[in-house]
């Protein structure tokens, strides 16, 4: 019984609670939400939750995809960047090139939003100023588009940082200026939000939990892995992510998660 957040919280408060209720969600923003996930959800008549960094709509791009394209559009063939762990690193091959993102990835992730524009700029220049896509990320229409179809809009902070990377007053700002832009583009309440990276206590804290409860948003989904039950807390709730290599692996584990959680559990699916 596929719900959206907004509509399962509501029903477990109630207890009135489906059986088998599943919430399916998507982060970030990413332009195939609309143009792949939407109509497979048309198609077999589902609705999702869809958490939108505002920042990066109508042509921005996130950093991490900044950093993998840069490297594997480049046409250098040594990339020199030692704070990124790329010190006169080859990129003559594709696993080599791969080997460099693995490597710059973890090292600009936890950096300050400063302190990540900087490195972007230093990768970048070291990379001969390669052309990178600005297509990857939802424009403003498709998310109207999205929340006119029916699909849930939460909130993801503008530019995605890692909350506890930054001071609390950016904190706020991030969390607090994402919610409105999205209810100005929606003309609607944006209630539902996402930790990112969502790690408890590692991207997050409870310092940010009642910044989130102070911007107005009543539910927020973490990463940390389970299932919804009647005594989560309504600003940290687990899910867990659909990585498996096939569906019969999938399916286990679903299985799995649905005997750990007994009737009257919710389980979101990110």
């Amino acid at each position: 019984r596929v719900l959206s957040l907004r509509e399962a919280m509501a029903a477990m408060d109630a207890g009135s609670l489906p059986r088998r209720a599943l919430v399916i969600t998507f982060d970030d923003g990413y332009a195939d939400n609309a143009t792949v996930a939407l109509p497979i959800l048309q198609r077999h008549r589902l609705k999702a939750t869809f958490f939108v960094a505002t920042g990066f709509l109508d042509g921005g791009r996130m950093w991490n995809d900044t950093v993998i394209e840069a490297l594997r559009s480049t046409r250098h063939e040594v990339v020199d960047v030692p704070e990124l762990g790329l010190a006169a690193h080859p990129l003559l091959s594709v696993a080599e090139r791969r080997a460099a993102i693995d490597r710059a990835l973890p090292a600009v992730k936890y950096l300050s939003l400063d302190q990540r524009e900087q490195a972007l700029r230093s990768l970048l220049s070291a990379l001969g100023e390669p052309t990178l896509p600005d297509d990857l990320m939802m424009s403003s229409d498709q998310v109207c588009r999205l929340h006119g179809a029916g699909m849930e809009i939460g909130g993801h902070t503008e530019r995605h940082p890692i909350l506890r990377a930054i001071g609390d007053a950016e904190a706020m700002a991030e969390i607090r200026q994402g919610r409105e832009r999205l209810q100005a583009l929606t003309n609607a309440p944006v209630d539902s939000f996402a930790y990112p990276n969502g790690g408890p206590d590692r991207d997050y804290d409870l310092r940010h939990v009642a910044m989130v409860r102070r911007a107005g948003f009543r539910v927020a989904v973490s990463t940390a892995h389970g299932v919804v039950t009647a005594d989560s807390d309504r600003l940290q709730l687990p899910r867990f992510s659909p990585w498996d290599r096939s569906a019969e692996r999938w399916v286990t584990r679903l299985a799995l998660k649905r005997l750990i959680g007994a009737r009257g559990r919710l389980a979101t699916q990110g």
